[in-house]
């Protein structure tokens, strides 16, 4: 359910689960690469606390960021969290090449919940997402089963340490394979104006009253690059990133977005998308970008 709030609304999942839908992900506050500390950890830490006092309510994060950077980061700027929804990620690891080799056996996913427990410095997560794919492209699911190691989830959360479960980088098969073990109360994959390969699923999770968490909603590490999307933030008075944040708030209610930035002035731009309102105009022409 889609509730109307100063920052695009908020979706509460059929699980309870409730999010405002332009979140922020804390992946950029790592170092380059996602890897060690960042340049200015202040600055990081100021950039968190604005985003909270903005009224955003959804941190999106995983320890396998810095590894464990971004964590300590979160918990140093908001603990002790007060309305603040902390989803986190396991099912992959940091290696010394700065490398993230999957790891989704049931002992090493108690060990990685274990670790964002720690690191974020709470008795229980808010909410889990299994990352299930990558392929050769880091990004895109991949076939094959995921029942061993939500399984491992689902048991956490009967112990009380996860509240909601979800699953990140996985196809529709892969949804329903969770689902049939514990209630999905998240899905986390790749979409944005240029890449819109889920649009079924995120139709079908709508209808299940389960939030679509977009990563990666101004390109990743290739930013949204779009003459058209240049073209319609300039009729607009807005940012590009703006724009296609907006976008994402209009294309679907249950579509929740996570831009990252280590920079309030980027901050800034990303919160403006929820004062937009893309016309019919607007909407046709940033249709034709997707390829």
């Amino acid at each position: 359910m889609c509730a109307a709030n100063t920052l695009g609304g908020t979706f509460t999942t059929s699980e309870g689960l409730a999010l405002t839908r332009i979140g922020y992900g804390a992946m950029q506050l790592a170092g380059p690469g996602v890897w060690g500390p960042p340049a200015d950890r202040a600055e990081a830490v100021r950039v968190l606390r604005a985003a909270v006092e903005a009224g955003v309510s959804h941190i999106d994060t995983a320890d396998f960021y810095g590894p464990h950077v971004t964590n300590e980061i979160i918990r140093e700027a908001l603990a002790p969290y007060d309305g603040v929804q902390l989803i986190t990620k396991v099912g992959a690891v940091r290696d010394a090449e700065g490398g993230w080799p999957p790891q989704r056996s049931p002992k090493q996913i108690r060990e990685q919940v274990e670790s964002n427990l720690r690191t974020l410095g709470v008795e229980a997560l808010d909410g889990v997402n299994l990352r299930v794919g990558g392929g050769a492209d880091g990004h895109s699911p991949v076939s094959g089963s995921l029942a061993e190691a939500f399984g491992a989830l689902a048991e956490m959360r009967q112990e009380g340490l996860i509240k909601h479960l979800g699953v990140s980088v996985v196809d529709a098969g892969q949804v329903d394979e969770a689902q049939a073990i514990a209630p999905v109360a998240t899905v986390q994959n790749w979409y944005n104006v240029a890449h819109r390969g889920d649009e079924a699923l995120i139709a079908t999770l709508n209808e299940r009253g389960i939030a679509y968490t977009a990563f990666w909603p101004l390109g990743g590490f290739t930013p949204l690059q779009s003459t058209t999307l240049d073209d319609v933030a300039a009729r607009l008075h807005a940012s590009p990133q703006a724009v296609a944040i907006a976008w994402l708030l209009q294309r679907s209610p249950n579509i929740v977005v996570i831009p990252g930035t280590a920079h309030l002035a980027h901050l800034r731009d990303n919160l403006a998308a929820a004062e937009l309102e893309l016309s019919a105009e607007d909407l046709r022409a940033l249709d034709a970008i997707a390829g």
